[in-house]
């Protein structure tokens, strides 16, 4: 009876762990991913703008995530030679761009339409046990949302490590600037002003 009163008070036993926030907007993102022809495939143009990020800011992985109802899809993506793509699950087959919508960080990333800027995950208890931490070994993150003309926020472009990392403010004005101009491209091109982003 106490544990019963105690959830209808608000009490969440496990609110300390990270939670996928509720994106109310998850349906029009993929509509409008979707209208722009972008989601659902490697784009290399953001393979190439993902590698130009990570260089700019030092990091071993570039990523160019958009989200739609169920998943996470790395529509442009740098890793190192022999990498493995963060968050990726281990089992041989399947689509290794494809995230489960639960994994990382730019859900939360797109739900808040802010930048998130974790240096170690382990030091951020409600973000350290989320899956990438264990599955992939992440420890920090570096994204910024794609703030599309509608609205919207399309996914995020981001850099992970799997070292902590001092990102400083230089860096976070760094990703928030790569966000605004791979947005600016993606106008552009819908547009028709460019054939490629």
């Amino acid at each position: 009876m106490g544990a019963a009163v105690s959830r209808s008070a608000g009490y969440d036993p496990n609110r300390h762990l990270l939670r996928t926030p509720v994106d109310t907007e998850a349906p029009r993102r993929a509509a409008r991913l979707r209208e722009l022809g972008i989601g659902d495939a490697p784009v290399p143009a953001f393979d190439t703008y993902a590698h130009e990020v990570a260089r700019a800011l030092r990091a071993p992985y570039g990523v160019v995530n958009l989200l739609d109802e169920d998943r996470q899809y790395l529509a442009g993506l740098y890793t190192p030679p022999r990498g493995r793509v963060p968050g990726a699950p281990r089992a041989r087959g399947g689509d290794l761009r494809v995230i489960a919508r639960d994994h990382g960080y730019c859900p939360h990333v797109v739900v808040r339409r802010k930048a998130l800027v974790l240096e170690d995950v382990r030091d951020y208890p409600r973000f350290a046990g989320n899956p990438v931490v264990d599955e992939s070994g992440i420890r920090a993150y570096l994204g910024a949302p794609l703030i599309d003309r509608t609205g919207l926020a399309l996914g995020t472009v981001c850099v992970v490590d799997l070292e902590p990392r001092r990102w400083g403010r230089e860096g976070l004005e760094t990703i928030k600037k790569a966000a605004t101009d791979l947005v600016a491209r993606i106008h552009r091109r819908e547009d028709g002003l460019s054939d490629t982003f």
